[in-house]
């Protein structure tokens, strides 16, 4: 039997539809889907809208979301500013908007304005207005799907495109007064990305991140760059709110234009203190399909394989690991150069010059100076940090470092970093001089280092303190995330509210079992059995909230 597919929409109040639809969507395939998807989109509507109202649609298997920007005034004038194509998203959110939609016709631009003007006037509207679209990519046809009675988020790429404040024009059309041009004056001025980067584990399937921001420079505004945000350095990102920390928009005078733009602008981003979808926007910008403006929504389900690290790709794998452990390299000359530097300008009375055994290499009688370093890895894009570069560096003569690795037939490189600022410096080596930007921050008796450099940016840490066994011998640990709870114990992959407990402690359960329902931002997160055993030590109960990675419950296997 031919199985239907619908989607399920919470909706707040029956004449606006599903203005928040996308924190309840569920997309059922199969009968045996049905009950678990409809209670929770219930769930969803309950929390988030104190209604469970549920809207059952068609699901179009290849659709396109292009929404188109109306404005209409207290004289009856109604007129649209083109159509933004929002088809890139993730868990029914959007991540990267443009305007105007790429690959469309004059022809289907002109339909799509006029059905977005002609359903505003049916209903006698004024003031901003989105009316969105799904447009089936397979029979080329557009259907209605909702009218959002405000400006959207991203509503600056918009802007962009006509030259035109809209925030003003709302001020003037809820005055009384007219638009201040009509239809045939609205111009096309080239082409805006703009790209939405949240606080989230994409690893972790997007799940929202919460945290301080240690560490946090925007990319310089101008007239073709905007950054909207809301936070500064050394805020926090709590789960109270939505886990976006700013609007990335950029023009261009075409979308080849503003593409380059966008990318060279993501790579200039920097955040640090939460993990971020930082690098998966440069990967999904670079893609190939992206470039051609082949989108629709599920664009990152259909190229997994290519915006994810694919563990089976040696090449690709060998290459990511070769530029980390180069940068980890920087990361050990700068860190050293920054110590230096802040020993010099500690020492009183010394009128900039160090007495011997700080002068810059440090004296030592009949050998070179030297240290140790190690450095873990955290690679962003898969979650793990398992590797490890232990570094020896000496200090040359000339005041460079040679930093030697302990792999074999590996040669040392020399490096000379220069401190420019109290996070930027200037590196030297091999013949190439680059800027660095170098962020360090402490959590957790972990000393977290981020470097930027180019278009890469690379987390490692560093352990600040060694563990003393019985016998006071030191212990070298193989991974900073050494078991800090007992095997089997599941902890909470994002930081949230506890909304349903589905066990009871002592209930036997198979892998892949739900156990409990986390809610963090309007988004429900299933938890599962990690396999088949009993549930133990259940610690949480409905309604508790919990921190990110604290413990839920463990799992004894048979």
């Amino acid at each position: 039997m031919k199985i239907k597919m619908f989607e399920f929409f919470s909706c707040e109040k029956k004449h606006e539809i599903h203005s928040n639809v996308r924190k309840g969507m569920r997309i059922v395939q199969s009968t045996n889907e049905f009950v678990d998807s409809f209670l929770g989109a219930q769930r969803e509507a309950a929390a988030s809208f104190g209604i469970n109202t549920i809207l059952l649609e068609k699901y179009i298997t290849k659709p396109r979301h292009i929404e188109v920007q109306i404005f209409g005034d207290k004289h009856g004038n109604v007129l649209h500013l083109y159509e933004r194509d929002c088809s890139v998203q993730r868990r029914h959110q959007k991540i990267i908007e443009e305007a105007p939609a790429p690959n469309v016709m004059n022809d289907f631009r002109s339909h799509l304005g006029q059905a977005a003007v002609s359903a505003a006037k049916a209903v006698g509207y004024h003031n901003a207005g989105t009316v969105e679209f799904i447009v089936d990519t397979v029979s080329g046809q557009f259907y209605f799907m909702e009218m959002n009675t405000r400006l959207q988020v991203e509503h600056p790429v918009t802007e962009m495109i006509v030259g035109q404040d809209l925030v003003e024009w709302q001020i003037s059309v809820a005055n009384g007064e007219p638009l201040p041009i009509n239809q045939s004056q609205v111009p096309l001025l080239g082409h805006a990305f703009e790209a939405r980067i949240y606080a989230e584990n994409v690893p972790k399937g997007f799940l929202p991140a919460t945290g301080v921001l240690h560490h946090y420079r925007p990319v310089p505004v101008s007239p073709t760059v905007r950054v909207e945000t809301g936070v500064e350095q050394g805020d926090t990102v709590s789960m109270h709110y939505d886990p976006m920390i700013a609007k990335l928009v950029v023009s261009g005078e075409n979308r080849a234009a503003a593409l380059v733009k966008l990318k060279d602008c993501l790579s200039k981003f920097q955040v640090a203190g939460v993990p971020t979808n930082i690098i998966f926007l440069q990967k999904l910008a670079d893609h190939r399909a992206f470039e051609s403006g082949n989108v629709e929504t599920h664009f990152i389900e259909h190229y997994k394989d290519d915006l994810f690290t694919d563990p089976n790709n040696l090449t690709r794998a060998k290459e990511t690991y070769d530029n980390a452990r180069f940068s980890a390299t920087l990361v050990a000359a700068c860190l050293c150069e920054k110590e230096h530097s802040a020993i010099k300008s500690s020492l009183p009375g010394t009128n900039g010059l160090l007495p011997i055994w700080y002068s810059h290499p440090p004296f030592r009688a009949h050998y070179q100076a030297s240290c140790t370093m190690e450095l873990e890895w955290e690679n962003e894009y898969d979650g793990s940090s398992s590797k490890f570069f232990t570094f020896s560096i000496t200090y040359q003569s000339d005041g460079n470092y040679l930093i030697e690795t302990e792999e074999v037939n590996s040669p040392g490189l020399e490096v000379k970093a220069t401190l420019l600022h109290d996070q930027d410096f200037r590196v030297e080596t091999d013949g190439v001089s680059m800027d660095v930007s170098l962020s360090a921050y402490s959590k957790d008796k972990i000393k977290h280092i981020h470097l930027w450099h180019g278009s890469h940016h690379y987390h490692f840490r560093q352990k600040l303190e060694l563990d003393l066994s019985d016998d006071n011998e030191i212990q070298q640990k193989t991974n900073f995330e050494t078991a800090l709870h007992p095997p089997g114990t599941v902890v909470a992959p994002m930081a949230g509210l506890v909304v349903k407990v589905l066990v009871t402690d002592g209930t036997k359960v198979e892998e892949g079992q739900p156990i409990l329902v986390l809610e963090a931002m309007k988004m429900e997160h299933v938890v599962k059995a990690p396999f088949t055993g009993h549930v133990h030590g259940l610690q949480v109960t409905a309604g508790q909230q919990v921190s990110d990675s604290s413990p839920l419950f463990s799992v004894k296997g048979e």
